[in-house]
């Protein structure tokens, strides 16, 4: 594959994790282990460091670009702003519209995405195999009571925003921990989002600016420091880091039930909107195209990730 057709790859795979971080509840990180990319996209993150510092001051440009992964970071991060942009309105629409059927897909996404971390993890023996699934279960039990958390109130203050950026980032690279959601949970979801559509449509007030910029030196700040350290937790412990991100991911299926009730049926903002899981009454239509869906997209992802490590198999090996 030649780099212009690389290029091209990382902004679709960047485009679809945009879109995953704008809902409440879906994990770009998520996406980003069913593309395949995480633990190159955290370790080039990880690479803001001393070393990156030092090559610039030399003037070491060429050296620099390639020990931060530049063009990987620089095309992929281009598709998330894509994605962020030109699919919240098809992702409001979605949700609201079409909420049954949007979540039974992300249901069988993410489920799809959990079986090929599983296989990402080789315990050795007896009690390899039980303290696995001791991680495993509490890290689920861990996200699944996250999720289920209430809003608390928002702070409007620069403090305030800069501690939301913080978080929220470290949530984004966490798969089956949504970044989105995080702010929600924080009271901060509807402000920020406020803001950069005001930013969008060039209404934002100073005040407004400031705030985003606070915010956005929080994201970097929790981004750089999160990401070294997953990037050594995943050197250390790949396994039991792996086993961990497992559990997040199936703990977080609480919140991609494709089965609820509007609570707040006279609110037509999405953001605003409260819902509760149920149990169907019934296996009727709207429940067999549910299953079928999230099986279809749950084995869409298990077919992507074998025709891929199949092409990676025959790539030739470097001399």
């Amino acid at each position: 594959m030649g780099p212009e057709r690389k290029d091209f790859a990382q902004l679709v795979r960047g485009f679809l994790m945009g879109g995953a971080d704008i809902i409440p509840g879906v994990s770009g990180g998520t996406v980003a282990l069913i593309l395949g990319i995480y633990e190159r996209l955290v370790t080039a993150i990880s690479h803001l460091d001393g070393h990156l510092l030092g090559l610039l001051v030399k003037r070491k440009w060429a050296e620099a670009a390639d020990y931060f992964d530049l063009r990987y970071l620089v095309t992929l991060g281009s598709g998330i702003l894509i994605g962020i942009g030109s699919l919240a309105g098809l992702m409001h629409y979605l949700l609201l519209e079409q909420r049954s059927h949007t979540l039974a897909v992300f249901f069988g996404l993410i489920l799809g995405s959990t079986v090929i971390v599983a296989k990402m993890v080789k315990p050795r023996g007896v009690g390899q195999w039980t303290s696995y699934a001791g991680l495993a279960c509490a890290a689920a039990a861990f996200a699944y009571w996250l999720v289920g958390l209430d809003q608390v109130g928002f702070h409007d203050s620069l403090i305030y925003f800069f501690m939301c950026g913080t978080v929220a980032i470290c949530a984004m690279i966490l798969p089956g921990i949504s970044g989105a959601y995080i702010l929600w949970l924080l009271g901060a979801y509807m402000a920020v989002t406020e803001i950069i559509h005001n930013v969008l449509k060039f209404h934002a007030t100073p005040n407004e600016l400031i705030s985003l910029v606070v915010f956005a030196a929080g994201c970097a700040v929790g981004l750089i420091c999160f990401s070294k350290l997953l990037k050594w937790l995943l050197a250390v412990g790949h396994d039991p880091m792996m086993t961990i991100l497992g559990g997040f991911m199936i703990g977080s299926l609480r919140l991609m039930w494709p089965f609820q009730y509007d609570l707040t049926p006279e609110v037509t903002k999405l953001k605003l909107k409260r819902f509760e899981s149920v149990l169907p009454e019934r296996w009727d239509q709207e429940v067999t195209v549910c299953f079928l869906l999230a099986v279809g997209a749950m084995l869409a992802v298990l077919l992507l990730e074998h025709w891929s490590s199949k092409a990676e198999m025959n790539l030739p090996r470097m001399p």
